[in-house]
């Protein structure tokens, strides 16, 4: 352990000790990007994360470039910790944003389309149709696209369209007059949403393989028939994304879910905030749109190639090609539950951890079942993030209401682009019969719990999960999230106060075991960020380990520089943003940064602090981000199981020595992804997870 004694001089909140987070943010994104070039994954894997890339890249501009944006529009630029104002943090993401899209195309058209036509899938360009792909193609689109497709000749009559947010556009260039002898010279075609992005050719026209055919290469080639008498002088695609950040007046608001209603359209049509367009589109052309839709230089992106690229993932996920995709696997079941005709009697003999995908998400499904199903259950109540109006999980709470037992749900509407099917499942449960709430105005409820209430004998008895990921069985599949289910009295006890809080009115009640915010938990982590300080100063074993999507709270990060001051070792595993600077002498040398990106999206939130060889170990849906810490409902429950937190334990130490899918914070920013050294073992923490726990 380091000797470093904390510097009372050295000012923690100065901006040369923070990261950008709108920069941090991206450079996730890119490291996301570079698995697409990692041919440890299978082929169609790495298509898919090019695909990720994509769509992530979507939300950032939707979310947060629009927001700076909006600052700057609004003269109400407010620079973050690192001291950066808005307007420079914007000329920084378009310098990024432009670097990484082009690099982006660049790995589609020189590396991935090669090689997936090695691999006998081609995406066949309108230059290479042979005879009867141009019949095929051009049946297709007079049977398909000429009859629900609106061109739009651009005059005083025909004002330039309102296009849906990340909707596929032409513009048109044209020569010649139209029936009524109008010369406007151009037009838009907006693509109908109602048809695929890309249609698959039928075998018999094709020389083996899967070959594909994107809409816009049909649209392309048959413009002309949409302008009879006239001449395409040229067709070229664009793409708008528009401010899709749903906003309203939270003092100002007597019904939620109507509130959310009325804004979901207004997603579609927010302030634009980039323009794509394909790289031979003339210069007029695109200066035109700029205009239009009152953006700069900066906000455009000449691809070489499809303006969407996200709309490949049809192909990635949909082409029967299991062997370029991931083996599959199933996930396994713990001893203590499998064939366990009563899971009450299960839990009641011992707390069961989960880690999924790794574990199966199953036992978590079987107790909202067996809890429906069972005479001596009297309650359910749950909170839902994102989960799905359709999921198993809301089956068995209909199902429960439906047999007559209190189902309470606790629904957050606003989770970001899930809240029109949020209102759905609201809907649905409301009409089974189940009390929904919808949590607290101005503040999220992004806590993961449900507590099942039992007749047991002359009593009645809890039974709680608590989670670090949402009630969705399908990304139980693809994301990394810990499972707690118990009886434990205290920890029953604590999660029905937090139901009341949510449920009802009144003062915050006396929670024992669990740290919840945003009352309890922002507090109870700096003071056991200090002890592990103390503790250090005093020469007693110090160590912090945390595992969380992003590190971006300043007062956090302050603590965490200073128990680095006094001599701790703090080992940091942030999936995503990082404000934190590690590397700093008399600051945070003592601190290191690690990302891992892999096949499955890692998103448990572990907290892990020595205490002087009394470790304490909690799990928690929260990041260590204002927004979580402050501003919204969370839980943060401790694994006091020795078995449990030894087990935690070692898969953070796990993850700390991966060699494969890491990628190591610098100083200065930029991210290395770690290599095996010379005869050393390549351990991918993943991959051994994947091997020990599942079936």
């Amino acid at each position: 352990m380091s000797d470093t004694v904390s510097d009372n001089s050295i000012d923690l909140s100065a901006p040369e000790y923070y990261f950008n987070r709108e920069i941090s943010h991206l450079q996730f994104n890119i490291r996301v990007l570079e698995q697409a070039l990692d041919d440890s994954h299978p082929l169609l894997n790495r298509l898919m994360f090019l695909c990720i890339f994509s769509s992530n890249l979507d939300e950032f501009f939707e979310v947060r470039v629009a927001d700076l944006k909006k600052q700057m529009a609004f003269s109400r630029e407010i620079p973050g910790p690192d001291g950066t104002p808005p307007s420079e943090v914007l000329d920084q993401i378009y310098q990024l944003a432009s670097e990484t899209t082009e690099r982006q195309y660049n790995i589609l058209n020189e590396y991935l389309l090669p090689e997936l036509e090695k691999e006998n899938i081609r995406f066949i360009r309108r230059s290479d149709w042979n005879e009867k792909q141009t019949k095929w193609a051009k049946q297709y689109f007079r049977d398909e696209v000429q009859p629900v497709i609106s061109p739009i000749g651009l005059d005083p009559a025909h004002p330039f369209p309102r296009l849906v947010n990340k909707s596929l556009n032409f513009i048109v260039e044209l020569d010649g007059k139209d029936a009524f002898g109008r010369n406007t010279g151009m037009a838009v075609i907006p693509a109908p949403r109602s048809l695929p992005r890309i249609s698959r050719f039928p075998d018999e026209i094709c020389d083996g393989g899967d070959n594909y055919v994107f809409l816009s290469s049909m649209i392309h080639q048959f413009a002309d028939e949409l302008f009879p008498g006239m001449k395409v002088k040229g067709c070229y695609q664009f793409r708008l994304t528009r401010n899709a950040d749903l906003s309203f007046d939270k003092e100002d608001v007597s019904d939620l879910a109507s509130a959310l209603e009325g804004e979901l359209h207004a997603r579609h049509y927010g302030d634009a905030v980039r323009l794509e367009v394909a790289d031979n589109c003339p210069e007029p052309l695109w200066q035109f749109l700029l205009d239009k839709f009152n953006l700069t230089y900066q906000d455009l992106y000449q691809v070489n190639g499809p303006v969407n690229v996200h709309r490949l993932m049809s192909v990635a996920i949909g082409a029967e090609r299991p062997e370029l995709r991931y083996p599959t696997f199933t996930p396994s079941i713990p001893k203590g539950l499998k064939g366990s005709s009563d899971v009450f009697a299960a839990i009641r003999k011992s707390d069961q951890l989960l880690l999924h995908p790794f574990q199966s998400f199953t036992p978590v499904v079987d107790l909202v079942r067996s809890a429906a199903q069972d005479p001596d259950v009297l309650a359910i109540k749950q909170t839902l993030y994102r989960t799905g109006a359709t999921s198993e999980i809301v089956n068995g709470l209909v199902e429960a209401a439906r047999k007559g037992k209190e189902v309470t749900v606790v629904i957050e509407l606003r989770a970001r682009f899930d809240e029109e099917e949020n209102l759905h499942l609201a809907n649905r449960l409301q009409e089974a019969g189940c009390v929904v709430v919808y949590g607290v105005v101005g503040y999220k409820t992004h806590s993961k719990m449900m507590m099942i209430v039992r007749r047991e004998g002359k009593k009645l008895k809890r039974y709680v999960h608590l989670g670090t990921g949402n009630y969705h069985a399908g990304n139980a599949r693809l994301y990394t999230d810990y499972s707690l289910i118990t009886c434990a009295k205290d920890l029953t006890e604590d999660v029905h106060k937090l139901f009341q809080q949510l449920t009802g009115m009144g003062k915050a009640l006396s929670i024992k075991k669990i740290y919840h915010a945003p009352f309890t938990l922002h507090k109870s982590l700096l003071g056991l960020i200090a002890e592990e300080a103390k503790n250090a100063k005093e020469g007693k074993p110090a160590r912090i380990t945390i595992k969380v999507n992003s590190l971006t709270e300043p007062k956090i990060i302050q603590a965490l520089y200073k128990a680095s001051q006094a001599g701790v070792q703090v080992d940091c595993i942030v999936r995503g943003m990082c404000r934190l600077v590690p590397g700093i002498p008399g600051v945070s040398e003592n601190i290191s940064v690690r990302s891992i990106i892999g096949r499955f999206l890692e998103h448990t939130r572990v907290y892990y602090f020595e205490n002087n060889d009394s470790p304490k170990v909690f799990a928690s849906s929260a990041d260590w981000m204002e927004r979580n810490l402050l501003n919204r409902v969370e839980t943060c429950f401790p694994i006091e199981n020795a078995k449990w937190a030894k087990r935690l334990r070692e898969e953070l130490d796990l993850y700390l020595s991966d060699n494969c899918q890491s990628w190591q914070l610098q100083r200065d920013g930029r991210y290395m992804k770690n290599e095996p050294l010379e005869g050393e073992e390549r351990i991918s923490a993943q991959q051994v997870l994947l091997e020990s726990l599942s079936a």
